[in-house]
């Protein structure tokens, strides 16, 4: 009785009809807006990245990135053959970061990745044809460094502040790129950055560089967050603002998205209210990897505080985030027959064992209300996006549409996506590409892919190093 009260409310409250869908459309459309109008005129920042043109496949040469998001790095070496998708090998290496450095100086974190760097860059040595370009011209670097930053140009950035474990106090406010290149001419290694990125920036190169159609990227994993090609004219915040190509990438930094039409919890306000980041970031935690798994958690503690059906309150139940979104997603995802895999994970992880069949299912519905309010959500910030440039259908100025005789067709519009939730939870991707059909209407969606692409961090950022090079300005 009280346990199915308890999921009928959490339906009501996730619920996403077609119509509340698309009022989150609107707003995020009018959020785009008023950010791009003025600094501080909307919960989304729209970011100016200074990234003014998108590599196009035409790009050659021998290419570095460096990607720095979290608690590994990577640097990779990117060779390109100048006929789009002839990416033509690329060497990757992957390092932890010690704990001790995420919380020490700018100076020992740079140091010890340089050191990385020049020993990678350095055992390009034995390959003959790679060494005799080396000597011809200067190596140029693209940095990806995902942690909020103040772009200053391209290749340089203030950093705003440091989140996901690190807190290097004196680095806050400076320019990212000169602790880089302070640490690389401290040893002697002789590179130019081409271009400061975050990740989203990166995946959006990447599909550029096979796809020209591509006008969006959006990241769904651990956290969230999406950036798009703008008009110049369009940016209003920054006036006088002239670029070559008459457009520019803008990152949204979209996870901080509000508005009251969101369908928010009591259970959205408990673990918005207990985390260290509360009133901020709202889409994000509605929506991403990081949190799904933990409103379930607060859904089942509720359900079995109201009743003693799953017996006495685990006290695991009361961990925040004992229950990963991957473990969520395998119950969720859950094909035997009996669902065993439900029973194995709240016994092994919850601690509550003999759960009945019955019982199985409910949790399994929890999962089901919570991932598809997530995906559809997601795919409304989408249709935001496409609204904002034209590219919905709806028939404005820039709709998008091509004029021809009596009928105007929608022209193919291409979303690259990147991320863990849309890539391996089956169900989270189904529900976001069925929103997707249902906010946009047949006609329309059939001209709107969703592509994934793979390591836009890491490729992506050699890509933009290319095509923001010294040598081949376009």
């Amino acid at each position: 009785g009280r346990v199915v009260g308890v999921l009928k409310e959490l339906e009501q409250a996730c619920s996403t009809s077609v119509g509340r869908l698309r009022q989150v459309v609107d707003a995020m459309a009018v959020e785009m807006h008023a950010g791009l109008a003025s600094e501080g005129g909307s919960k989304l920042k729209m970011l100016l990245t200074f990234v003014d043109n998108l590599p196009n496949g035409s790009e050659e040469g021998t290419y570095y990135a460096l990607d720095l998001g979290g608690t590994n790095f990577r640097v990779l070496r990117v060779q390109l053959g100048g006929r789009r998708s002839a990416i033509l090998g690329h060497d990757v290496e992957r390092q932890p970061i010690p704990q001790h450095l995420m919380t020490g100086t700018s100076e020992d974190l740079f140091d010890f990745i340089v050191s990385s760097l020049k020993q990678f860059v350095e055992r390009e040595g034995n390959d003959s044809e790679l060494s005799s370009l080396s000597l011809t011209k200067r190596r140029e670097l693209g940095f990806t460094f995902s942690f909020p930053v103040k772009q200053t140009s391209v290749s340089s950035g203030i950093l705003i502040k440091w989140t996901k474990g690190f807190a290097i106090e004196d680095m806050v406010g400076r320019d990212v790129s000169e602790c880089l290149q302070q640490a690389m001419s401290k040893r002697g290694l002789d590179m130019r950055i081409a271009a400061l990125i975050n990740d989203t920036v990166g995946t959006l190169a990447l599909g550029h560089y096979h796809d020209e159609d591509i006008v969006a990227s959006v990241i769904i994993g651990t956290g969230t967050n999406a950036c798009y090609w703008e008009r110049t004219d369009a940016i209003i915040k920054c006036q006088g603002l002239l670029t070559n190509s008459g457009g520019m990438v803008i990152n949204m930094e979209w996870g901080n998205f509000w508005s009251s039409h969101l369908p928010k919890t009591s259970y959205d306000s408990d673990l918005d209210a207990h985390s260290p980041n509360s009133n901020d970031q709202g889409f994000e935690k509605m929506i991403s990897g990081m949190y799904l798994g933990d409103i379930v958690r607060r859904v089942i503690l509720r359900m079995s505080q109201e009743s003693d059906i799953f017996g006495p309150v685990s006290s695991k139940l009361s961990v925040p985030f004992i229950l990963s979104t991957p473990l969520m997603a395998a119950m969720h995802e859950d094909d035997t027959p009996d669902l065993s895999k439900v029973a194995r994970i709240m016994k092994d992880i919850l601690e509550i064992p003999d759960v009945s069949l019955k019982l199985r299912k409910l949790v399994v519905k929890v999962c089901n209300v919570v991932t598809r309010r997530a995906a559809r959500l997601a795919a409304a910030g989408i249709v935001g996006i496409l609204k904002k440039i034209g590219r919905d259908g709806s028939g404005g100025i820039t709709s998008g549409r091509i004029k021809g005789g009596s009928h105007s067709k929608m022209r193919r519009t291409v979303v690259a996506i990147e991320g863990a939730l849309y890539t391996s939870y089956a169900m989270f991707r189904e529900y976001l590409n069925e929103a997707l059909t249902e906010i946009l209407g047949e006609d329309i969606s059939r001209h709107v892919i969703l592509k994934v692409t793979e390591d836009g961090s890491g490729i992506g950022a050699a890509l933009l190093a290319a095509s923001h090079s010294a040598h081949n300005v376009q």
